[in-house]
C-alpha cells in the first residue's frame, strides 16, 4: 500500500517517466515534469525514501528498484490500452 500511495501522488509518475531515458538535472526534471520546485523537491522526496529514485553526480536517476518498477508499470500501461479499445471482456 505504501508503493500505491507514493505512485498516487500528483507528479510521482511523471517523475518516474521523465527519468526513464537517464539522469538528469533538477532544473531539467522540473521542466520535463512542467513543475514548481517545491512540488519536485517532495516528489523527490517520496520516490528516494521508496528506493526507486537517487541522486548522484549528473542529478537524478532511477534505481535497479526504479527500473523494475517502470516494467511493470509498462505491463499495466498495455493491459489499460487493450481494456480501453474493449479489448477484453473482464473489468
Amino acid at each position: 500500500m505504501v508503493v500505491l500511495d507514493v505512485l498516487g501522488r500528483r507528479g510521482a509518475l511523471r517523475v518516474l517517466w521523465e527519468l526513464r531515458n537517464g539522469a538528469l538535472t533538477f532544473r531539467a526534471l522540473q521542466e520535463a515534469c512542467e513543475t514548481n520546485p517545491g512540488s519536485l523537491n517532495a516528489r523527490l522526496k517520496d520516490l528516494r525514501e521508496l528506493g526507486t529514485v537517487h541522486h548522484e553526480d549528473g542529478g537524478y536517476r532511477l534505481s535497479d528498484s526504479g527500473r523494475s518498477l517502470m516494467k511493470t508499470l509498462n505491463s499495466l500501461q498495455a493491459w489499460s490500452e487493450q481494456w480501453a479499445s474493449g479489448g477484453s471482456s473482464e473489468v
